[in-house]
């Protein structure tokens, strides 16, 4: 085979086009697939796992990223990359990697079904493979320090289990005070319902235009789980669930148009790669999270959207936009993560990390896990787990088979609040463009200094690029005490 750049553009560009192929069937599983149709589509996924991987770990291919990394060059920072995931691809036999795929799927509807019955035992087996799949994949990787480091490096390359342990210390030392204190002062009224499903969708809709959506290359759906899918920088598809006694949906819109910006502001030099996607699922997390919360749950966004919100909601008709922001700011503890405030919703990441951890280890049996999440629930947001379908069972993730994704949930949150004190120190203006309802600043600033770069950048190097310094929980410990400690008059 001949060794040029052409050749290897054509053969990323193959198993771009299978990473693609992989995320329409999953879509497709999540959104409209019938009932019976878990199994096909397992064998679906199954078999485009095993042709990437089998792409991805081919000797050829390395022969073909040696010769890019000598040319120099763009190609050299690609092969530079594509490198690591090509030498992951080969320690991860390609058996295994289908064997993932095949669990999935039938844990999948084992798990929706047993979410709904609120019955553990009917999951349990699946988790117990999910997790035993999860060791095997450690196991190609012993010079790990940690086996659950192999895990990580799937979802946030270069983080360590030790890494995360310290930042989540010094985030439980600062969010558990700050509920608590919040808890001691009398919480803002909650928001009057109802909120009608198609009202909501209507607002949602006009919030996505604004911050991005284009209807000709987006779409949105509904999920168990909400989540968003980018089949090509052209073809981007985010979900959302609905509750008519809130407006967690919009909020949810949000979170997931914030993932998607992210995919389709990658350089379009990058497509066809394996380049053109986010660099990590923290830095991911920090785009929606930052939608969802800093803008989505800020004053000057609410004062833009308020009067239109009282227009399709009637039970808000006597609600100022500050009334609307303290509302949608209230901390109250809560037994569902993706419902969470931003005050609590760190301390439901690290629960999930460190059973994943104790899974990992063996020093937690699956049979245990829903005794072990109701006592660190009661220990971390003192609130009882009334039944499994609340507590552990709530998530898709181990259905996915995705341990080691939890944690850059909270990852997300702190690199949120590093770049937007970022962003804010550039752009003095943000807050009033927000409540005008212009998001292109904002949207401008984070192509400039995350979307653009793909993959190119580690995440380390990305947020000291971008925020100025490393990783550093402090900003968001900072963030979050100005703006509670003003809505809820807490002591300074």
């Amino acid at each position: 085979m001949a060794s040029s750049p052409e050749t290897l553009h054509d053969r990323l560009g193959e198993l771009s086009d299978l990473g693609a192929a992989g995320a329409l069937v999953g879509w497709d599983r999540e959104t409209v697939m019938p009932p019976g149709g878990a199994e096909g589509h397992g064998e679906i996924l199954a078999t485009l796992e095993r042709l990437a991987h089998e792409r991805l770990a081919d000797p050829g291919l390395g022969r073909l990223l040696e010769a890019a990394t000598q040319a120099g060059g763009q190609d050299a920072a690609i092969a530079r990359v594509v490198r690591r995931d090509h030498d992951r691809a080969t320690r991860i036999p390609a058996e295994l990697t289908a064997e993932i795929a095949r669990t999935t799927a039938a844990a999948l509807p084992a798990w929706m079904e047993a979410r709904r019955d609120a019955d553990f035992a009917r999951f349990r087996p699946h988790l117990e493979r999910q997790v035993e799949l999860a060791r095997a994949v450690a196991a190609c990787f012993p010079e790990a320090a940690h086996p659950y480091d192999a895990l990580l490096e799937d979802y946030e390359p270069g983080a360590t289990t030790a890494q995360l342990r310290t930042v989540f210390a010094q985030l439980e030392a600062g969010l558990v005070p700050l509920v608590e204190a919040i808890a001691a002062r009398p919480a803002p009224a909650p928001l009057p319902g109802p909120f009608p499903e198609a009202a909501q969708r209507v607002l949602a809709l006009e919030v996505a235009a604004a911050m991005g959506f284009d209807a000709e290359h987006w779409r949105m759906d509904d999920a168990v789980h909400p989540f968003a899918s980018s089949i090509t920088p052209s073809d981007v598809r985010v979900t959302s669930r609905w509750d008519e006694q809130d407006l967690s949906g919009l909020l949810a819109v949000m979170h997931e148009v914030g993932h998607g910006l992210y995919e389709a502001g990658v350089d379009p030099a990058l497509a066809r790669t394996t380049l053109g996607s986010g660099v990590s699922m923290g830095i991911h997390e920090s785009q929606s999270r930052l939608w969802e919360n800093q803008v989505g749950r800020s004053l000057p966004f609410w004062r833009h959207w308020h009067p239109r919100a009282r227009e399709l909601f009637p039970s808000l008709a006597g609600l100022s936009a500050e009334d609307l922001h303290r509302a949608l700011n209230v901390v109250h503890p809560t037994l569902i993560r993706v419902e969470a405030d931003e005050a609590t919703y760190s301390l439901h990441v690290i629960l999930r990390f460190e059973l994943e951890v104790a899974l990992v280890e063996g020093t937690l049996a699956v049979a245990d896990l829903p005794a072990a999440w109701n006592d660190r629930m009661r220990e971390l947001l003192g609130i009882e787990v009334p039944d499994d379908a609340h507590g552990c069972l709530q998530d898709v993730h181990w259905a996915h088979g995705s341990i080691g994704y939890f944690p850059t949930y909270a990852l997300g949150n702190v690199v949120a609040a590093q770049l937007w004190e970022a962003a804010r120190r550039d752009l003095p203006g943000l807050d009033d463009a927000l409540a005008a309802g212009d998001c292109a600043p904002l949207l401008g600033w984070l192509r400039e200094h995350v979307h653009r770069h793909g993959r190119l950048l580690d995440p380390p190097d990305l947020v000291e690029r971008a925020a100025g310094g490393p990783l550093d929980p402090a900003p968001l410990l900072a963030y979050l005490e100005d703006k509670y400690g003003a809505l809820y008059g807490l002591p300074r």
